[in-house]
């Protein structure tokens, strides 16, 4: 059973007009007004187990000591900033936000198809290490992912958001539970079930998404959409034709990688939901947003107001970070070593 926070969205008003209208000049400034969100100060209703102040006293360079270490590494490599953002949403979509992606065994979630592309996890261990060598057996991998992933959005050109603090690192982590990460060929009503199953919304979903604003996919991901969509020997007609070609040029082997923004590709903004418009989202769930009357509004809105995106973002990430699974918690420990349990 999964463990979330309280309602962090109660105060968006009147969402529910949003995802039964469509957005056109006329009605957009009210669309947008209906989707404004407070900033995170304003939201006092978190998570019970969390806490703003846990390594205050006996941590309280951990912060620091993450985004000096994120900073390093995507300053060497800048494509690891989207890749942590990956790793922290598939180790809160399976047992909530517990680390169990990062161990390390056979048949772990590591090791499931769906994980095979993912990337960060050297970086983790590596802050880990400096963790440990300053706070002994203190913070969590749990907790050094999910700041790790705020701090490489921020690097990304991305908001800031506050984090709690109290993910125990979960015991348990098999490979066939990964099946539960969207891997890109869902429907939106799939999508939503699967992110209503964590205790997040279609508006969750939507934004979310937005994190395609930057890095990049596997080809084997989307060939299917170019050449033989659905065994039609025919492309997926919702893809423009100029980018159909782009993207056949690009992906000619399954194990090149793709742009997930082909316009500004290393900038965080709102270009993402403008591609959309544009038929030219890289994977199949991206473009289905922009043609589902549930989703179509809110991507709409949101790419009109950088601003709007970049708060509801970080209220989204927020409740992404926490995602709790009851028994991961009650039977969590302190991991020494992110990708191995104590014994």
């Amino acid at each position: 059973m999964m463990k979330i926070g309280a309602s962090m969205i109660i105060t968006i008003l009147s969402l529910s007009i949003v995802f039964s209208m469509s957005v056109s000049a006329s009605n957009l400034s009210s669309v947008l007004h209906s989707l404004k969100v407070p900033t995170l100060p304003d939201i006092s209703s978190f998570e019970d187990d969390l806490s703003y102040s846990l390594y205050q006293h006996s941590c309280s360079d951990v912060e620091a000591i993450i985004y000096r270490k994120v900073k390093e590494w995507v300053k060497k490599d800048p494509t690891l900033a989207p890749s942590l953002m990956r790793l922290h949403f598939h180790d809160c979509a399976v047992r909530g936000c517990d680390a169990s992606i990062l161990l390390d065994h056979s048949g772990s979630e590591k090791s499931a198809n769906v994980s095979k592309s993912l990337r960060g996890f050297e970086v983790i261990n590596d802050i880990k290490a400096a963790v440990e060598k300053k706070c002994p057996k203190t913070v969590s991998c749990a907790d050094i992912l999910t700041a790790a992933a705020r701090d490489a959005t921020v690097l990304a050109g991305g908001p800031f958001w506050s984090i709690p603090f109290g993910r125990k690192d979960g015991r348990v982590s098999l490979a066939k539970e990964a099946a539960k990460v969207p891997m890109g060929r869902e429907s939106i009503t799939n999508l939503i079930e699967i992110f209503q199953s964590k205790g997040l919304n279609v508006l969750d979903l939507v934004v979310l998404s937005g994190a395609h604003t930057i890095g990049r996919s596997k080809c084997e991901s989307v060939q299917y959409r170019l050449y033989d969509y659905k065994g039609t020997k025919k492309p997926d007609p919702s893809i423009d034709p100029q980018y159909l070609n782009y993207l056949r040029r690009k992906c000619r082997w399954a194990s090149e990688d793709v742009y997930l923004d082909a316009t500004t590709p290393q900038k965080f903004d709102t270009q993402y939901y403008q591609n959309l418009k544009k038929k030219m989202g890289l994977l199949s769930t991206d473009q289905l947003l922009y043609g589902d009357s549930r989703t179509k509004p809110i991507a709409d809105a949101l790419s009109f107001d950088s601003s709007l995106f970049s708060n509801q973002f970080s209220v989204s990430m927020v409740k992404l970070a926490n995602i709790l699974d009851f028994k991961s918690q009650d039977d969590g420990e302190i991991r020494v070593k992110c990708n191995v349990v104590n014994y």
